[in-house]
């Protein structure tokens, strides 16, 4: 990216990845700037693009080269494209071409080349030079990102930062003079402050209902785990966590209408001539409404390019309610007639959250299964509070919008305790599910770790073993007994009595690395590996060091790859106190320490090499 003679040549890129075997190619970053994520509004035949997925990314522990394009070396204007789905596979032997999923390839290709002929055409299209002397000469600079989702991958809606500042803004203006609008009639500013009160208590009703929903799935995925030999059931069965999180979750959602049946109303209805039944639907629904249209705007401050989800409902809730209001004269409140007056127009938001959460939730449930081994206890229970939490979120916010009209239906007793049944009896019958199958292994990372000194010295050889779920290697030794037999792993092994590898013997795999705890070392024969190997990966010196008048001292070091041909991956840790370097353009990456110890520099080196690899470090003294 530096050094390449195309480098300031490139006018915009398309990095292709993927995450999975297939479906959905989505847009998941954008940028430097909104022009990179318009082309591709305008261009994409089969859109799949979203903007809060570049919200989330950074948090990923995943990496792509868009990084490299668009922010560390280029900031050339791009896409990044990936396959999200079918992640079960990814990275592993049984990633095949008869896994790809049909029609993905064909859609990714229509995609590009129309993609590729829209950039072309473009006329924003500008190199190196041309970007650089037009932020000169206007002394501005596209850094907004736009908010863009695809419906359903019909069609893409894509509007600016500002554009959103404006469309955000309406529902909470809509919300704020709502209690004035609708008391016109009985103008006072003691009944405006009532209504608005009111209003602020179905706000909150509704928001402790959201956060409830998302809760009570964990609570009752910590229990389940307490009576489960094992975790993630769900892994290889996905819907088996919506059995048992969205009946609960329903549960957690209706219980503020259960605790507060009579709506604690401020307002008087004998002075509005209105019957309280009225006064409390009102509240109720424009208490959700502000709270979806708070989180949008709140979301949009924050300096995220996502909340178009929330934005939609509160956009479709207002037609819904007129209508709503409309059918109570002719059909009345206790109607189904007008229930379906409230639900029809709110049918496309729902789809779509439909759509997006049920998406949203088979990605997750995906990549659970290469997440992390976090330290237990706590690291035994995340993936499933992860799911449980998402699953109760994603439930809140598809009933949600439908809570203020049929709330009263759904809180019976009856209804209530049939959720709670379900809730048990799913998680009941899911804990009958082994977590894993041949469409969905589980993942165990194994490396051959030697140690040497020198040239020509092996120190150590081990057979090392990692997991990078929440199931432990005991799991995996008690249910793949060959792999214990050929390791000669008897039944007393336990974690207290066994060999621990240590992290730093995994930064081979850097930043993978950190997603590794309580790995597993088991002793390995080195007699062969010198028949192989001749000479070492070794260090040394090739020029004497030098200290300077400002206190720090510079080492020239040589890397020989000794009798390797080639590395695939090879990680430098460097601990130690550096002030500068010679890799990565002289520039120090953040440092990395382990268990409290010195700071340790990363850097990766790949390829082959006929000539050893020099470079120089300098020491603070």
């Amino acid at each position: 990216m530096t050094t390449h003679k195309w480098r300031d040549t490139i006018g915009a890129f398309i990095n292709v990845e993927a995450s999975g075997t297939g479906g959905l190619d989505v847009v998941c970053q954008s940028g430097p700037g909104s022009w990179p994520s318009s082309v591709y509004a305008q261009s994409a035949l089969y859109p799949m693009a979203n903007s809060a997925a570049q919200d989330v990314f950074p948090i990923v522990p995943g990496d792509t080269d868009y990084r490299m394009f668009a922010n560390d070396y280029g900031n050339i204007p791009g896409l990044d494209m990936i396959f999200l789905l079918g992640g079960y596979f990814y990275h592993t032997s049984y990633d095949t071409v008869e896994r790809l999923v049909p029609g993905s390839i064909q859609a990714r290709g229509e995609n590009l080349f129309s993609l590729i002929k829209a950039f072309t055409n473009s006329s924003k299209l500008q190199n190196a030079f041309e970007r650089e002397s037009l932020v000169a000469a206007t002394n501005e600079s596209d850094d907004e990102r736009a908010v863009f989702f695809d419906y359903l991958s019909w069609f893409l809606i894509f509007y600016s930062r500002r554009q959103a500042v404006i469309l955000h803004g309406i529902p909470v203006a809509i919300y704020l003079f709502m209690p004035l609008v609708s008391r016109l009639a009985n103008f006072g500013l003691c009944c405006w402050i009532a209504t608005f009160y009111d209003f602020i208590k179905g706000m909150l009703l509704h928001a402790i209902g959201i956060i409830l929903a998302a809760l009570l799935p964990v609570i009752f995925a910590i229990l389940r785990l307490f009576f489960s030999g094992h975790s993630m059931n769900w892994f290889a069965h996905p819907f088996l966590a919506f059995m048992m999180f969205v009946p609960c979750s329903l549960v957690g959602l209706l219980i503020p209408r259960i605790v507060w049946r009579c709506f604690p109303l401020s307002q008087d209805a004998s002075v509005l001539k209105s019957s309280k039944e009225e006064l409390a639907g009102e509240a109720r629904f424009w208490g959700a409404f502000g709270f979806y249209a708070l989180f949008t705007l709140a979301y949009l401050v924050a300096g995220l390019s996502g909340a178009f989800l929330t934005f939609s409902l509160s956009v479709f809730m207002l037609p819904a309610w007129i209508c709503f209001c409309l059918s109570l004269k002719p059909f009345g409140h206790q109607s189904l007639r007008s229930i379906a007056c409230y639900v029809v127009p709110l049918i496309p938001a729902l789809t779509y959250t439909v759509y997006f959460s049920g998406f949203l939730a088979q990605f997750l449930i995906e990549k659970m299964g290469m997440m992390g081994s976090l330290a237990p206890p706590h690291g035994y229970f995340i993936p499933d509070i992860v799911v449980a939490a998402t699953v109760g979120i994603i439930t809140g916010c598809c009933v949600g919008p439908l809570i203020p009209v049929i709330g009263h239906w759904l809180s019976r007793s009856a209804i209530m305790q049939s959720l709670l049944h379900l809730s048990v009896l799913a998680m009941a019958i899911s804990s009958q599910f082994f977590p894993y199958s041949i469409d969905a292994p589980k993942r165990v990372v194994f490396q051959h770790t030697i140690l040497t000194a020198d040239a020509g010295h092996i120190m150590d050889s081990s057979y090392e073993f990692s997991v990078v779920d929440s199931n432990s290697l005991f799991f995996v030794f008690k249910h793949a007994p060959e792999v214990a037999k050929e390791l000669q792993i008897g039944s007393e092994l336990s974690f207290e009595t066994a060999n621990l590898s240590r992290q730093e013997n995994w930064r081979a795999l850097f930043p993978v690395s950190f997603l590794f705890s309580r790995s597993l070392k088991f002793p390995a024969k080195s007699d062969d590996i010198m028949t192989q190997y001749k000479y070492f990966p070794h260090l040394s010196s090739y020029k004497p060091q030098k200290v300077s008048d400002r206190g720090s001292r510079t080492l020239y070091l040589e890397l020989s790859l000794g009798s390797l041909k080639e590395v695939w991956v090879a990680v430098l840790n460097i601990t130690g106190p550096l002030s500068s370097w010679s890799l990565a353009n002289n520039v120090l990456p953040v440092p990395e320490t382990a268990n409290g110890g010195p700071p340790s520099y990363m850097c990766r080196l790949s390829g082959a090499s006929h000539e050893n690899w020099t470079f120089w470090l300098e020491v603070k003294l």
